[in-house]
């Protein structure tokens, strides 16, 4: 079974004739909802680890894999247990189905998000592994008549040394899987690690298929009688459909059908061109009575007309108005950022049967419990006759995870609409940029107090859309306590602070963006600490040590990277300067140093960026440093060109032609060091990406270039 295979079942997964099953029981819902460890009994069928008798190890991955490496990456923590071979280590996505695979720190839900998928499978992994180890050895001791502590298990060969006796895994497993499973198990020592947190010492297993085509995504598949589906959506976000013709639709050779959907009007025919030329065809009326319908400079105008007033208190310590009032130097700043699509290469995409009692969905599926129960509450039937076999995903930075399952609602209305047809349903890349669920749009207020070269007071105020409204994860005073993250918990010990928000509502769908609150919040609070070193007259890194005594694995992140990057102050260079920014995001701590240069168009060029990252255990160096790679890309791209500017209610932007990304020459060169650390895992996918627009933002005014006070940097003429 290969890295890209998703075919496997459950029933697949208690098969245990020729193949050893490892099952691992989730904690109780109070300890899960409290995400804290605890013991990990073995119950069946909660199976993560299948051994072939062909010797092949195949991990079944709880969590999407969609770039970021939890194929690899939990793999790599079971092998390390097992003493298996690299060679042997094969990966396939996990069916939907919480029970068995619920994400431990997000409630025990099925969903990959918040950087999570390391952090709350490590302990679980490692025992699984240590698991299987045991029962392998305990079979093998039998079959030898030796006694267990003389056998010894190196990649992937078993052996007793006295007895001159060895075998592989697939020998045994057969054996071992009519052992029970042992509930107490040694874990190793992490000085005896040989994969774990060792550079270039495995592969990635997904990278040789997706370089030679072998890897399927859901964009790919083609079923006998397969209908490609494309929805005609309102233009304006709000709008709903008030009528529709389909008579020219029909007209166009290869569409089957039009039905309406509760999102718009679905074109099916039998191949895309078809389905869009129908769709272009179709004659459309919209009802904009509850559309959004205000552009994105009259709602940065609105906003910031609230953030001159004070909203729900976040965060504060001391006494904010009487430090303001108190003397010494009063610096104040705003800064404005825009709607953001997520713009992932692969599109919404997902293939589904409806057979009248159970649907059959293939689809790279984020959220897979949310996903399932949207789609049975569409059929109106239980979870369990929702079948979804997770895929491979060109990307998302989450835009699959949304909390109303948009998608999935739709792909199940298409599906039901055509009973026992093969669908497909696709967003072209228009659908995409157009679709919504984007970052919100946000404005920062601050005002902050130097005196005596010390910062002595900071307010904030955030005024924006939430993340995370209607969902379960809205804090139990109604504010979605994303909006503020990194805002309402700085780093720096402030002896007078106050953060607030306003949440203000739009028809525009917003949705969690590569690091949430962190994509606004960094760029704004350590643009803003800058302003008050510079106006202390100290240097951004000393004056960022000297208040970090609450945060010293920040403060150990930003010495690793001023010392890899030699800093020896923020002054330009040769038309060259730094800048710095440190931001704590999902358990991880992670600073940058960014080198930044103006060119004749008075656009930033960064040359490049120093990284320093602490992650706890970083089980794989190598995709950590994709992931930093990556994510500072990404970063950059949307920092200096990306926005949706919303005109009348609508998206005025439509691909990549017109939302800009980084090109390849634009990419700088990164430097990266791991902080070594005893903690446990946390993420990384997504802390990689708050700190690198203000340490660019700080570099440009060193220059003599005002840190841009409304994102993206470049903006048009």
């Amino acid at each position: 079974m290969t890295a890209h295979d998703i075919k496997l079942s459950r029933r697949d997964a208690l098969k245990g004739a020729s193949a050893l099953v490892i099952a691992i029981c989730l904690p109780s819902p109070a300890v899960k909802a409290q995400g804290k460890a605890a013991p990990l009994p073995p119950i069946s069928p909660n199976a993560f680890i299948r051994i072939g008798a062909d010797d092949s190890v195949t991990v079944v991955i709880k969590h999407i894999e969609f770039g970021q490496g939890p194929n690899t990456g939990l793999s790599t923590i079971v092998a390390e247990e097992l003493d298996a071979d690299w060679s042997q280590i094969r990966a396939t996505s996990a069916p939907g189905n919480a029970a068995l695979y619920g994400n431990l720190n997000l409630g025990g839900i099925q969903l990959t998000g918040g950087s999570s998928a390391i952090a709350n499978s490590y302990d679980q992994m490692r025992h699984a592994g240590a698991q299987a180890r045991a029962m392998l050895v305990q079979a093998a001791a039998t079959a030898w008549k030796v006694p267990p502590a003389e056998i010894t298990v190196s990649k992937g060969v078993i052996a007793h040394a006295k007895s001159g006796k060895s075998g592989r895994f697939g020998e045994f497993a057969a054996a071992a899987a009519r052992l029970p499973v042992p509930t107490n198990v040694t874990l190793k020592d992490p000085s005896a690690f040989t994969l774990i947190g060792k550079d270039k010492a495995n592969h990635r297993l997904d990278s040789a298929d997706k370089s030679t085509g072998r890897a399927k995504f859901a964009i790919d598949i083609a079923a006998p009688g397969m209908l490609t589906v494309v929805v005609a959506r309102s233009p304006r976000f709000g709008g709903t459909l008030a009528g529709f013709d389909a008579a020219a639709a029909m007209k166009v050779k290869g569409v089957v059908a039009v039905k309406p959907v509760s999102s718009g009007v679905a074109v099916y025919a039998t191949g895309m061109w078809p389905a869009i030329k129908g769709r272009k065809a179709l004659d459309l009326r919209w009802d904009d009575s509850k559309a959004e319908t205000r552009g994105s400079d009259q709602m940065f105008a609105e906003y910031r007309k609230r953030a001159a007033t004070p909203g729900q208190t976040r965060g504060q310590t001391g006494d904010v108005d009487a430090a303001l009032a108190a003397g010494g130097d009063l610096v104040e700043a705003d800064f404005s950022f825009p709607y953001l699509a997520h713009a992932p290469m692969e599109p919404l995409d997902g293939f589904m049967i409806w057979d009248g009692t159970t649907a059959k969905a293939r689809f790279g599926s984020q959220g897979t419990t949310l996903d399932q129960g949207a789609i049975a509450r569409t059929f109106g039937i239980a979870m369990d006759k929702v079948e979804i076999d997770v895929m491979l995903a060109g990307g998302s930075f989450g835009r699959r995870a949304t909390a109303n399952s948009h998608f999935a609602v739709e792909l199940a209305e298409v599906a039901k609409a055509m009973p026992k047809t093969p669908v497909k349903l696709v967003w072209t890349r228009e659908d995409d940029l157009h679709g919504g669920y984007y970052r919100p749009l946000f404005v920062h207020r601050f005002r902050g107090a130097v005196k005596d070269g010390r910062i002595t007071a900071w307010q904030s105020t955030t005024v924006g859309q939430s993340f995370m409204a209607g969902t379960p994860f809205v804090s139990k005073d109604g504010v979605d306590p994303t909006m503020t993250e990194g805002a309402a918990d700085l780093l720096y010990d402030i002896p007078a602070f106050r953060s607030d928000v306003h949440t203000v509502s739009s028809p525009v769908t917003t949705l969690w963006w590569r690091s949430v609150g962190h994509t606004h919040t960094g760029y704004a609070v350590e643009c803003f600490v800058d302003l008050l070193f510079e106006k202390a007259g100290q240097d951004p890194v000393q004056g960022r040590l000297a208040m970090m005594g609450k945060s010293p694995r920040a403060a150990g992140v930003l010495k690793a990277v001023a010392d890899l990057a030699k800093w020896d102050g923020p002054k330009p260079a040769e038309g060259r300067a730094r800048g710095v920014a440190v931001v704590e995001s999902f358990n991880s701590f992670v600073a940058q140093i960014a080198e930044v240069s103006i060119d004749d168009k008075g656009e930033p060029k960064v040359h490049k960026v120093w990284c320093a990252v602490d992650i706890g255990t970083a089980v794989n160096p190598d995709v950590v440093r994709a992931q930093v790679e990556g994510g500072i890309g990404f970063a950059l791209g949307h920092a200096l060109y990306a926005e949706v500017p919303i005109v009348a209610g609508a998206p005025a932007v439509s691909n990549f032609n017109d939302y800009r990304s980084l090109r390849i020459n634009e990419m700088p060169e990164v430097e990266l060091v791991i902080v070594t650390s005893p903690e446990k895992p946390s993420g990384i996918g997504e802390p990689g990406v708050p700190p690198l627009a203000p340490a660019v933002a700080n570099a440009m005014a060193r220059l003599g270039v005002a840190r841009p006070k409304r994102l993206p940097m470049v903006r048009p003429a």
